[in-house]
């Protein structure tokens, strides 16, 4: 059995991860999309990867700037998502990489 303490001490907040905590993301990579349940039961849509086992939110905003990239540079095979700021202020660039 384990105490409250200890319990608490190893306590992680559940969150999903984001596609810019990933180094290089494929543009192979299979794409999923679910509607889930926030903290107060209101249903939300979120697009995620797969990787290793744990899962990445991409934001379309991520989405956009990929598809305007694969409209000038088809054959592109990985990118890479920088995220700055937080919350309402978080800004996405995707970066390709050759």
């Amino acid at each position: 059995m384990v105490s409250i303490k200890q319990f608490a001490e190893a306590y992680e907040k559940k969150r999903m991860n984001n596609i810019a905590d990933l180094e290089v993301v494929n543009t192979d990579v299979d794409i999923q999309t679910e509607v889930r349940l926030d903290m107060d039961n209101k249903e939300y849509q979120v697009s995620f990867i797969v990787v290793d086992g744990k899962e990445y939110r991409v934001p379309n905003i991520a989405l956009e700037q990929l598809k305007a990239i694969l409209e000038t540079n088809p054959d592109l095979k990985n990118f890479k998502v920088n995220k700055t700021g937080q919350g309402m202020a978080t800004k996405y660039q995707v970066i390709p990489i050759v």
